[in-house]
């Protein structure tokens, strides 16, 4: 399990380090990936992509997370350990997705871009990046407001910064 984890991890790393940001618009590839070569978040035919069980119940876990951490952070009531706990929470859903979550190719190629972003927060938030802890939270919040967009998830509302 903890060498699952931990090579979904390198996997991330590496996709975040080599694409930077993965939000809506940001120009980079994915090429190599099951051919899809997708390069920006977009409709299925203008439509938003199916979602399973699985990922529903992830997503639900970080939003809530994320929703109950906001006025705290805001508040100046975050610390240093509340950051680490936050960003251990979003790894673990994330794990739980990649492992879970059966989408068809594209929706899944689509899904790795929001998964790349909650990652790459998840690592600013534990303060492994040059960037304020802070940042990292907004990232996901991006990335969740990303998902609400473009993944049906009934009655999903995101968490406003």
């Amino acid at each position: 399990m903890r060498t699952k984890f931990a090579v979904l991890l390198a996997a991330f790393a590496f996709t975040v380090s080599a694409s930077g940001y993965a939000a809506e618009g940001a120009d980079h590839s994915h090429a190599g990936h099951g051919g899809a070569g997708v390069q920006k978040l977009e409709l299925n035919a203008g439509k938003k992509w199916a979602t399973d069980a699985p990922l529903r119940q992830a997503m639900s876990d970080i939003n809530r997370a994320m929703t109950q951490a906001v006025p705290l952070i805001h508040g100046g009531q975050f610390d240093n350990a509340a950051y680490q706990a936050l960003a251990a929470t979003i790894k673990q859903k994330v794990a739980f997705t990649v492992a879970h979550c059966k989408l068809e190719p594209k929706a899944d190629a689509m899904l790795h871009l929001v998964l790349a972003d909650l990652m790459a927060g998840a690592e600013t938030m534990e303060g492994k990046t040059a960037n304020p802890r802070h940042d990292g939270a907004v990232r996901v919040l991006q990335a969740l407001n990303a998902y609400g967009r473009y993944f049906q998830h009934p009655g999903w509302q995101a968490p406003r910064d």
